[in-house]
This record gives structure tokens, sequence and C-alpha cells, in this order.
């Protein structure tokens, strides 16, 4: 009894969890857009490709943002047609190719019409500074009035 006992036991502790449903578009592309600002960070802070980041603009991923199709499309062209050989071959600059290419494809062909933008400010994913929303202002006043 014990041994069988046992032996569900450690049978039991092998077996992985599972997810119970499967990624969705908007899941995916939420930690696609982390996982590229990740990989840029460590872009710009590694010596062997600090140098190939100098060319890169400044992109700050938002899902939620408009403006997020047209700025990847241009952030794609820039690391596609690199200056320096040397760069275009690095393994984080042929990842972060990878990894741009593939959230451009899931925000303009698979998930179209899957992700509601929140906003329309271009300029937050060039400088990382969001302007607030009116709606949650007028919501403050409000309820600073009563």
């Amino acid at each position: 009894m014990r041994l069988t006992l046992a032996a569900l036991l450690c049978l039991c502790s092998f077996a992985r969890p599972s997810h119970c449903a499967p990624p969705t578009c908007y899941s995916r592309a939420l930690g696609l857009s982390k996982e590229i600002m990740t990989l840029l960070d460590k872009i710009h802070t590694f010596e062997r490709t600090k140098t190939c980041a100098e060319v890169l603009p400044k992109i700050f991923l938002d899902v939620h943002n408009s403006c997020i199709n047209t700025k990847l499309r241009d952030f794609l062209y820039v690391v596609l047609n690199h200056p320096s050989q040397y760069c275009r071959e690095r393994p984080r600059m042929l990842l972060l190719k990878r990894k741009v290419q593939n959230l451009y494809t899931i925000m303009t062909r698979i998930c179209y019409r899957d992700v509601v933008f929140l906003m329309d400010d271009c300029e937050a994913i060039d400088t990382g500074h969001v302007r607030p929303y009116h709606a949650e202002d007028r919501l403050q006043l409000l309820q600073e009035d009563r």
C-alpha cells in the first residue's frame, strides 16, 4: 500500500502543470512587447552591442497606442538595414529583428481587430512619457467637486 502510494506520489511530482487556455492574441502581443523592451535594454548595456544600439531609434512599446504599427515598421526598417554588417550578424540583433518582425506581424495581420487602442499618442512611443487620458482627468475633477 505504501509502495503504491509512494509511486503514485512520485509520478504526480513529475507531471508538468499546463495552462488551461492557450494564449490570446492580445496576451502574446503584450508579452512580446515586454520581451523586446528587455532585449533592447540588454543591447544598450552590453559591450558588444552598445555601438550597434547607437543607430537604433528610441522606442517605448505600448500595444494600446494606435501609433505602434507605424513606429514598429520604421524601427524594423532600421534594424533590417543597419549600416554595420558586424551589427547585423550579432545574435542579439538577430533576435531583436525576429521579435520585432513577429510583433509587427501579430499587430498588423493576426490581431488586426482584436487589440483595442486606448490612446493616440505617437510621442509617447518615442519618449516614454504618456499624456494623461482625458476621461481620467474629468473623473478626477468630478470626484474633487463632491
